[in-house]
């Protein structure tokens, strides 16, 4: 994947669960390096759209 569909929220929670899960990447940390992402920009877009990132279990929900 080489952009993130970053204005699509749902396509967006998708996407990063997905890395996630097939352990792409170990974690948040390392999406938001890779794709240039502030990762505390990118938890209050998702946490203004009703997501929230959990550590335990490496997803957004």
């Amino acid at each position: 994947m080489e952009t993130l569909p970053v204005y699509d929220i749902p396509m967006l929670v998708s996407a990063i669960n997905f890395l996630l899960r097939d352990e792409l990447f170990n974690d948040l940390d390392e999406i938001c390096e890779h794709y240039n992402l502030q990762r505390s920009e990118l938890e209050q877009k998702m946490k203004d759209a009703g997501f929230e990132y959990s550590e335990e279990l490496k997803k957004f929900w």
